[in-house]
């Protein structure tokens, strides 16, 4: 008697989204995990040179069209897209808790972030209409404009699948341009469902591309000559590669590195408040944030003790488990490997002499022992030059450094290698002051723990945290996605010559 053969299960497959249509291109795939059970549940497919280039072609072949469409019907696209979002939150909140493994309050607090930028690009008419001057010499008027660049591209992190890419390409396409996005493909699906959502708001296909890949498509997207921009998030070492890489195509290039963020503490400071501010800014998100709090800078020991055992105390309440259930205060980390990487921080900090005051390498959570579940760390006597002080660990572990003085305190931070964040908790508001004008980090904050610009303004670092001379959205979304160009024109009077002049022109 022969047995039935067991039916293979089918993964779902998350593909590209190409001139309006899921594209599969499925010859090369991955996984895609869940965090907090440690199962794939889908898996990516990874786009192929030509499907990128397909892509490419797409987006060119819209550029015309959109490129002429006024902004006024540009920008009601947005504020469609806007309301589709949020009839679909929690659908995307969960794609998002699902791959990434963050909560769901902390997925839609993602997505309202990225919202906001939507919103901004609403005002597309306002932002792109350039500037007008008459008679800047007899008779002689000039305006500028910004105009389109063509085929634009985004290159996004696994840590913000929804909010990042809403920071590049809505800009990029109500400034006229047309765009291929990358995301990560550790958690591509609210990405891929976020662009459907953009073309049944109203955007032509074509205009919005998404191609799920790794480094073949990211180079393929940095040495197209059809690609005239592209923006990236991520760590340091590959910004680094994508600025150079591209800037070698002729590309213009926004890439915005790692980070190691202090959070300054003075002795007038209100603990309390202080130390509730730091839990979520350390913890929030497993601490896989750029704009996460990893190192507290205490001024004076006394200072230190206090934050220290209040920090032990919060750690104790904080409950950790799978992101969707909303008594949980953190997920999982992203991946197998991730959470490895980030335990051999803690093993690293133990071996190079940090008191570890809470170790949480040995959480369990009932009934998701696979999960990548990494409880809170905390060091005490951090000291500068060791690994978890310099390196960026991008996960749950907080480091306390004691030191005298603001100054030496500020002397640490300058010194670093990265300038993304900081942020100081004191009731002085002439130390306040004193740190917000001389302190060489892009973003800081005032009893603010993370001190994100809000979508009116731009985001972005100092040193070796930005690549590039632009910030991200904002203003500075506008200049990176348009060039100038100013005309000056002059229609002289009926029956008026002119005699040659030799002399450079002026407004004489």
């Amino acid at each position: 008697m022969h047995k039935t053969p067991k039916e293979e299960t089918v993964i779902p497959t998350v593909g590209h989204w190409m001139d309006g249509q899921l594209i599969e291109d499925t010859a090369r795939t991955q996984p895609v995990y869940n965090p907090a059970t440690g199962r794939s549940e889908r898996q990516v497919a990874l786009a192929s040179v030509q499907t990128v280039e397909a892509a490419i072609a797409a987006a060119e072949k819209a550029f015309p069209a959109w490129r002429n469409t006024p902004p006024l019907k540009r920008a009601r696209v947005m504020s469609k897209f806007k309301v589709l979002l949020e009839a679909h939150a929690d659908e995307i909140a969960a794609l998002i808790t699902a791959e990434h493994g963050k909560t769901l309050a902390d997925a839609h607090g993602e997505l309202q972030r990225g919202m906001e930028n939507v919103e901004y690009a609403s005002y597309a008419p306002e932002l792109l209409k350039g500037e007008h001057s008459r008679n800047v010499g007899p008779g002689i008027d000039s305006w500028s404009e910004f105009q389109a660049l063509g085929v634009t591209a985004g290159i996004t992190p696994f840590n913000f699948p929804a909010m990042v890419p809403l920071w590049m390409w809505p800009m990029a396409v109500v400034c006229g341009n047309t765009f291929v996005l990358k995301p990560s493909e550790r958690d591509p699906s609210s990405t891929l469902f976020i662009a459907q959502l953009a073309q049944e708001a109203g955007l032509p296909p074509g205009v919005l591309n998404v191609v799920n890949g790794d480094k073949e498509a990211v180079d393929t997207l940095l040495r197209d000559p059809r690609v005239k921009a592209v923006s990236f998030v991520g760590s340091t070492p590959i910004a680094e590669y994508i600025y150079a890489e591209g800037c070698k195509h002729g590309k213009r290039v926004q890439a915005l590195g790692g980070a190691k963020n202090h959070a300054i503490v003075m002795p007038d400071a209100d603990i309390p408040n202080a130390v509730n501010a730091l839990m979520g800014a350390a913890y929030g998100s497993c601490g896989e944030r750029c704009m996460a709090i990893p190192l507290v800078v205490a001024i004076g020991d006394d200072t230190a003790d206090k934050v220290v055992e209040a920090l032990k105390v919060e750690i104790a309440k904080m409950k950790v488990g799978p992101g969707t259930d909303d008594r949980n205060d953190m997920g999982p980390l992203v991946t197998r490997q991730h959470y490895e990487k980030v335990k051999a921080y803690v093993d690293s900090g133990v071996a190079e002499g940090a008191t570890l005051v809470v170790d949480g390498r040995k959480v369990q959570v009932a009934g998701h022992e696979e999960g990548y579940f990494l409880g809170a760390c905390l060091f005490d006597h951090v000291q500068p030059g060791m690994k978890i002080y310099q390196e960026e660990i991008f996960g749950p572990v907080l480091g306390v450094v004691r030191v005298a003085s603001l100054q030496q305190a500020m002397q640490l931070i300058d010194d670093h290698e990265y300038g993304n964040g900081t942020c100081i908790f004191t009731r002085d508001g002439e130390a306040a002051r004193y740190f917000t004008d001389h302190i060489q980090v892009g973003m800081v904050g005032v009893n603010v723990p993370l001190p994100v610009p809000v979508a009116y303004h731009s985001f972005g670092g100092w040193k070796r945290s930005l690549f590039g001379d632009l910030h991200a959205y904002g203003p500075d979304a506008v200049r990176f996605y348009t060039k100038r160009k100013t005309i000056t024109q002059r229609w002289p009077s009926a029956g008026v010559r002119e005699g040659t002049v030799f002399s450079f022109p002026s407004s004489r």
